[in-house]
């Protein structure tokens, strides 16, 4: 949660663009570098079954869950993290899951 999402948030995607005049492809690339990054950390760690660790979700799959949902976004390659993408497709499963996703907030644009 830490290493992924402060870097990708909307705010530093719009002082990127904004105040640092990079182009959506700068952007894309710099949302994509970190994305794979915290990844490539993150899947050697999983213990898949089916959630990140365990038939139950836990604060992993919390955090997890958002991170996949703006790569699929920013079309970020996912075939490299089976345990990751597995955990979430397990999560998507679950109902507080589907509810917290940003399309179905009351100020979903």
């Amino acid at each position: 949660g830490c290493d992924i999402h402060p870097l990708n948030n909307s705010g530093t995607l719009a002082y990127l663009k904004g105040k640092m005049g990079q182009d959506e492809a700068a952007v894309n690339a710099w949302y994509a570098f970190w994305v794979l990054e915290g990844f490539r950390a993150i899947e050697p760690l999983l213990e898949l079954g089916p959630f990140a660790f365990g038939d139950k979700p836990t604060l992993a799959d919390v955090y997890l869950a958002p991170q996949l949902y703006n790569a699929r976004r920013f079309k970020v390659p996912l075939d490299a993290f089976p345990k990751i993408v597995g955990a979430d497709a397990a999560c998507s499963e679950l109902e507080a899951f589907r509810a917290a996703a940003p399309e179905r907030q009351p100020d979903a644009a």
